[in-house]
Parts: C-alpha cells; structure tokens; sequence
C-alpha cells in the first residue's frame, strides 16, 4: 500500500508539473508607456485587460507592466479621471505586447483655460478670475460703493473727476457702454451736471456677476467702441431679510422675500437723499440754490422655471438741483444752473434650459429718462438778464429733453461636446428722443427716431484645456443713418502652466455718432475703433497677476467744421487717431495674514483729431501714466475692515481752441497741461449684532472720507468767449464725507466680509 501511495504522488507532482509548465509558457507579459498629446508622462492610469481582474497602474514616468495568462482576442481599458477613456484589442498568444498610447485630456470647466484678453471678470463663476465682486466695490476706499469708481482702480481707466462715465484707453465715456442681463442701459448715471461728475444709479448688490472688458469684447454685444460693463443680476436672495439705512444724507430701506420652497421671490426698496445738512457743514464751491435732492425706489421679482428662470427689475429715480457760478465772461453775472430729472427703468430676463442640450436667453428692457434744464444769465440780485449776441445769447436757454429706449434680445446656444459651445441670435433697439430748446432767438423741436437691428453669432472652440479659441461677427443696421456694418471678433487663450495663460485679441466695434451730432447730420456714418490686444496673466495661490498690450485704431470720428464766417457747423466722418499702451495689475491675498491688496499701473499713448481738433492731439481726458494702490485690512477679532486707496495720474493736456477768421479754420490759442493727480481714500467698517440667535440685528456701520490729505485737484481749465480768462474746473469740495448705519434683518453680511478679506 505504501509503495502504491508512493506511485500515486510521483506520478501526480509529474502532472501538475507539466500543467504549470504548460501554462507559464502560455503568460502573455503586456507593458508600454502612457502620456498625454504634449509628449508628457502621466501617472496614474488604471490599465485593465477587460473582464479580467488582470491589469496595472501607471507609475510616475508613465510605465505599467504586467502579465496574464489570457489567450485570444481580448479588449485592454485605460482610465483616469483627467482623461478620456481610451480602449484597444488585442490578441494573447503569449508574445509579449508594448503599447505606447496617447491619452487626450478631458474637458474640465475647472482646468480650462478661459480668455481674457481685454476683460476683468469677477463673480461667483467657478473659471472666472475673481477681481472684483460686490464687497470689493463696497469697502474700495474712495469709491462709496459706485461701481464705475471702484473699476477706475483697475488698468485702463482714467481718473475723471469733472465728467459722469468710464474713460477707457484713450476713450471717451461715451465709448463705454453699461449691459445688464444681456440688454443695454441707455442711462446708467445721473444726468450731468457742468463740471461735476455724477455716480451710478445701481447698486453693486444687485448683481452676481461682472465683465469690465477694456477692448476685444464679445460679439453679442454692441455699441461701443472702447469698452463694455457687463452685469449679470443675482438670481434669489440668500433668505427672506430686511434693510434699512440711516445717514445724515440717506434714509431708507427695503425688504426681500423668498418663498419656502425657494422658487420665488419678491422686494421692494426706497432711498431718500438730501444733501442740505451735509453742504451746511462741509462748504461747496458753487452756490446751491436748489439743494440736491433724490428718490429712488426699486422693486423685483423673480420665478423659478422647470429649468430656467424669469427675472423682472425696475426703479424709478427722480432728483432735482440748481447751483451759480461767477460767469466766466464778466466780473458782474452769474451763471445759473438747474436740473430736473425723471429717470425709469425696466429689465425683464428669462433664462431657459431647453432640449437636447439648448440653452436660451430672452432679454426685454425699457427705459425712459426726461431732463428739464433751464439755464440763466443772472444778476447779483439773482435776476435773469436777457442780451443778444455772442457769448450772451447761449447764456439763457431752456431744455427739455426725453431717451425713450425699448429694446427686444434672444440669444440661442448649444454644446458642442465637451467645453466647446456656439451661440447665435439678434437684437432690436426702438429709441424715441423728443427735444425742445429755447434761447433768445430760437425755438428748435426736433425728433429722433432710430430702429437698430442686429445679429450676431459667436462659438467657442476647445482644442484641450490647454488652447481654447472664440470667433464670433456681429451685423448691425440703424434706420436713423442708413448705414449698416460686419463687425468680426476673434480671441485665443493658450495655457503655459499651472494657473498661466496667453490671450490674444482682435476685434472691429463700430458706434452711432450722438444724438446730438446726428441732429445737424442723418448721412453720417458709424465711428469705428480696430483693437489689437495681448495678454498674459497668472492666477495661482490667491494671487493674480497680469500685463496686457493693446493697439486700438481709430477711424471715421466725428469732426466739425464752421460754415459762413464761423455762423454754424457742419459734422462729419473725418476724424483718426489711435491709443495704445500697456497694462499691468497684481492681486495678493496670501503674502500677508489678513490683508487683499491689488496694484494697477496703466501707460497710455493717444491722439485724436475730432470734434474742433485742429489736427491730432492728446485728448483733454488722457493722461500717460495712471496708477492706484487699494489695500484692505479685516480683523476677524474686532469684526472691523480698514481700507485704503491711493490713486495718481500724470496731468493731462487742456487746450483753447478757437475759430481763426483771418484762415478760417481752428487754431490752438492756448494749451498747457494739468497738475498731476493725487488722491488717497480711507473707509471703515464696523459689524457688530445685536439680539438672540434667531431674531438677530445685523449691523454695518460705515465711515469714508475720499481725498483725505486734501489735495487740490485740477480737471482742467474753462476759457471765456474772447480767450483772456481761464479759471480752473475743480471738484465743489477737496474733500467728501460719509458716515452710515446699515442694518438688516434676516441676512449676516459679516461673514460675507470675513470670507472677501481672509
């Protein structure tokens, strides 16, 4: 039995000998190398033989190996969450395989690069480089929560301290236009006063999102040859809260109420201004005989959709003033100056999921602003005084002038795959602008009446996430000048590394000439600017850096002209010029504990023969070098923020340009150039609350003071009518004070604070 056992197990280790034999002869070893369209290794790739429980992972130079004994036609996966899943067959017959394989990356919306040649953009957007969102406008020192003043701390815009607007690249401010949601602002500031900049109508809180692009924008919007400010409103509030604001200028509150189920929400606000106290204690250079006096109420509503969302805004603005001056052209009269102003506006948005991976923005917009000026020569007893001839015939005149805006935009867009998208859609414009002027020897109505259409189409081409491409043309018509024009848009966006990009830019805008050109000329022509830009920019570590070149070319400005013997003007497409620059900004919320900092630097090189330039100048708005400091300090501790603001601008070129009757044409009689510009804001809040823990007071309490080492600021200068006088233009007061109560019930804006500072 014992020699049988023994026979047994010889025989059975001879067997499965010669089966392992067998079947380690039958191993198939499969190796190679993985990496990605760039020629680099990547790590971390599961490689499967499908199934099978064979397989391996990529190391750190992109290698794998391993064996199977598999045989016949089998299907090998690769998978990484970056990357595309890539398979291929093959077959095991116990070679040895080595596969070498190109892996593409996937399209990440976090990874991609984005393009911003030309624009700031600031948000709640995931891919947008965050520059400046509704706290950051609040607490810039100087700019009393403005918009456009706290966009004057980034590159590209000038420092204007005597015109309402955003001046930008050697741009007028009528070169800037105002969107939200999609749909133009026709009047995004308080009417103008003479030599007084007004500030913006909107609130920074309204809105979720902010483009302020320098140049190169996009095609679906129109309109402006410089620059565009594109505001996306929010979409609900955070919750169900009240407000209120107590000042010595400002009183007034609002509520905002947000169903259960979060699908609708409704709110009211209405703010009182009167600056009578103020100007009593803090004198005005101008004589207010009508104290500035505002009110402004607004309301919203908003609904959710399956899929979408309907948005409705409207406010309602109505402000009044007078103010003197000693006229520039006597030593005995005054100049007398009052506005009254009624100003509504109304945005209606729906944004639509719809099938098959369509998207859909309808945006409706109407507004209406009416302006009644009354203008006098008057006596130091405050009486009109009436005379013929120049320069005493425009001293007295009355206006009334009305904007009635009401425009129609859908806009369509589809995913292409991955990242990639085109959109495509139209815009119509019906504006509507009665006038009456009347002055000594005249009495001018006159109608304006204008149907704008256009189309426009833009796609955006994703390569990788590296390289990323966006064309787009815009075709517009206006009825009022009979013109039309194609307008092409291109940008590219290239990633060199970790959070480091290139932008370039190309783009032609065009403009109507204002209404109050076209009124003495229908046959001109649009106004046209070419721009040219390059960008590189860095975005790592909660720092961002970046330096930008641009070229812009000016053509087909409007230039006027004096007809028989200097009696009148003619207006035409005759103007040039150009501006170019560079650009650099850095952002730094990590070198130091506690503290958001950002530096812009703007160099400008412009000319422009318009208007009665008698060849091409530097423009009266531009100054060569513009540079601005902001800094931000939060104590978590104190719940309390510091802020500074320190601005500088070179002087800019102010001229006399007159009418030469010996060579009937205009000549410079006199020009110089400003003193430079220096000017350093501080504000500072305070958050504390008070009452329990479910029925808490929320409180913000504010101070600012702009111009705080009271430097005397020059805007330029006025001539009288003969050329001898030149007196100053100078804001009405060297500085401006601001203290302020917010309180809310319902919403903690503390912590909002604590996270924008931190």
């Amino acid at each position: 039995m014992g020699s049988n056992r023994n026979y047994f197990m010889k025989h059975f280790l001879i067997i499965a000998c010669a089966f392992f034999t067998i079947h380690g002869f039958s191993q198939t070893k499969i190796s190679g190398h993985i990496k990605d369209n760039k020629g680099k290794a990547i790590p971390a790739v599961s490689i499967t033989l499908k199934d099978t429980y064979d397989g391996a992972i990529s190391d750190s130079s992109g290698n794998f190996s391993f064996t199977t004994t598999e045989q016949g036609s089998h299907v090998i996966e690769m998978t990484n969450v970056n990357y595309d899943e890539y398979q291929t067959n093959v077959d095991l017959n116990g070679t040895p395989l080595t596969l070498n394989i190109s892996l593409k990356e996937k399209f990440n919306e976090l990874k991609a690069v984005t393009v911003t040649a030309g624009a700031f953009e600031a948000g709640d957007s995931k891919r947008a480089a965050t520059v400046l969102n509704s706290i950051d406008i609040a607490t810039t020192a100087g700019s009393n929560a403005d918009i456009t003043a706290a966009l004057k701390t980034l590159p590209g815009a000038q420092q204007i301290g005597n015109q309402e607007g955003l001046f930008v690249r050697g741009g007028t401010g009528e070169e800037t236009k105002q969107f939200i949601d999609g749909t133009l602002v026709n009047n995004p500031y308080y009417t103008s006063v003479p030599d007084i900049a007004t500030r913006g109508r909107f609130s920074p809180f309204l809105f979720k999102g902010t483009v302020f692009s320098t140049g190169g924008y996009s095609a679906l919007y129109g309109q402006a040859l410089s620059s565009a400010v594109i505001l996306e409103s929010i979409d609900f509030p955070e919750k169900s809260a009240a407000t209120a604001a107590i000042s010595p200028i400002i009183v007034g509150g609002g509520v905002q109420q947000l169903s259960k189920k979060k699908n609708f929400s409704w709110g009211i606000d209405y703010n009182y201004v009167n600056v009578a106290l103020y100007f009593a204690i803090i004198k005005q250079t101008p004589d207010y005989y009508d104290m500035p006096e505002f009110h402004s109420g607004d309301a919203n509503f908003r609904i959710k959709t399956n899929g979408g969302i309907i948005k409705y805004y409207t406010t309602f603005n109505y402000n009044h003033l007078g103010l003197r001056r000693p006229d520039i052209d006597s030593s005995i009269y005054k100049d007398a100056y009052s506005i009254i102003n009624h100003n509504w506006y109304n945005n209606l948005s729906w944004r639509q999921n719809l099938s098959n991976g369509w998207k859909m923005n309808l945006g409706l917009c109407y507004s209406t602003n009416i302006d009644d000026i009354d203008q006098q020569l008057q006596d130091s007893s405050n009486q009109q005084k009436v005379f013929n001839g120049e320069p005493w015939v425009t001293k007295n005149f009355k206006l009334k002038s009305t904007q009635n805006i009401a425009e129609v935009k859908e806009v369509f867009e589809k995913k292409l795959g991955g990242l990639s998208a085109i959109r495509f859609g139209g815009e119509y414009w019906y504006s509507y602008n009665p006038n009456h002027y009347i002055n000594v020897d005249s009495n001018f109505q006159y109608t304006l009446k204008d149907n704008y259409a256009a189309a426009f189409a833009e796609t955006d081409i994703y390569v990788t996430n590296d390289l990323a491409l966006k064309l787009g043309a815009r075709y517009e018509y206006s009825s009022i000048i009979k013109q039309a024009n194609i307008a092409p848009r291109i940008s590219l966006a290239y990633k060199t590394g970790e959070g480091a990009q290139v932008s370039l830019a190309y783009g032609i805008f065009y403009e109507k000439p204002l209404n109050n050109e076209i009124v003495y000329n229908t046959s001109l022509n649009y106004t046209k600017a070419t721009h040219y830009i390059a960008n590189y920019q860095v975005n790592r570590n909660n720092r961002i850096f970046r330096v930008e070149g641009f070229y812009k070319q000016y053509a087909d400005l409007i230039k006027t002209y004096p007809i028989y013997n200097n009696t009148g003007t003619i207006y035409n497409n005759n103007g040039t010029g150009y501006a170019k620059g560079v650009e650099l900004f850095l952002r730094d919320k990590k070198t130091f504990k506690n503290v958001d900092y950002w530096i812009s630097y703007s160099y400008l090189d412009t000319k422009r023969d318009y208007l009665n330039y008698p060849e091409e100048l530097q423009p009266n708005f531009a100054a060569h070098h513009t540079a601005s400091i902001v800094t931000k300090r939060f104590v978590t501790k104190w719940k309390a923020g510091f802020n500074v603001t320190y601005t500088f601008a070179t002087g800019r070129p102010y001229y006399n340009i007159r009418y030469d009757n010996s060579s009937s044409k205009f000549i410079i009689a006199d020009e110089g150039r400003t003193k430079n510009y220096n000017s350093m804001g501080f504000s500072a809040e305070y958050l504390p609350s008070l009452g329990k823990k479910d029925a808490k007071t929320f409180i913000v309490l504010f101070a600012s003071v702009n111009n705080v080492l009271g430097q005397n600021q020059v805007y330029g200068y006025n001539y009288s009518y003969s050329g001898l006088n030149k007196e100053p233009i100078l804001p009405p007061a060297n500085r401006f004070y601001f203290i302020g109560c917010f309180l809310s019930w319902g919403i903690d804006r503390s912590q909002d604070a604590i996270d924008n500072n931190l």
